[in-house]
């Protein structure tokens, strides 16, 4: 379980983390205190781990930085819902063990409890007692994620098994 922290559509990369705060470092946990300061300055010292991203239209649009995704996995985010990503954030998510799930997020306000069901591709939203169904994840795709991204799950005994087959 988790708290909704809702945002718009055309959420950018940028937004995400600011191509400023790069110039000092690139680690995820340091920039963190920096998620989504441009749209709502002092967010990243309200994230808890758990708490879910929520969104609306083409998330993650704008550079393919893989800074972004990587800065909210760094917050403990456990997962971003959202109607719809940007092809390239998405994979950069994939890649780095973040949870997306595409769903309509209409029925979900900030600061409702939200728990996810990978199993029955549900998000329940507590609050409002309500249940969104989500396309489940094919089953590479979980495990990638479970196992922290892509590199982690090549290293492996499951993903080693498949290498000869890539």
């Amino acid at each position: 379980m988790g708290i909704a922290h809702k945002f718009g559509d055309d959420i950018n990369t940028d937004y995400i983390i600011a191509s400023k705060r790069k110039r000092d470092t690139v680690d995820p946990k340091k920039l963190v205190r920096f998620l989504m300061e441009d749209i709502r300055p002092g967010f990243g010292g309200t994230v808890q781990p758990g708490d879910f991203l929520v969104a609306g239209e083409n998330f993650g649009c704008g550079s393919a930085m893989e800074i972004a995704p990587m800065v909210v996995v760094g917050a403990g985010i456990q997962a971003v819902l959202a109607k719809s990503f940007a092809r390239t954030f998405f994979r950069n998510a994939v890649n780095l063990g973040l949870l997306l799930v595409t769903c309509d997020t209409e029925q979900i306000t900030g600061g409702d409890e939200l728990a996810l069901d990978l199993e029955q591709g549900l998000v329940r939203n507590l609050t409002r007692r309500v249940e969104i169904p989500f396309q489940p994840l094919p089953a590479l795709m979980k495990k990638i994620i479970q196992a922290g991204g892509v590199i982690p799950f090549l290293e492996s005994d499951e993903g080693r098994a498949l290498l000869p087959l890539l």
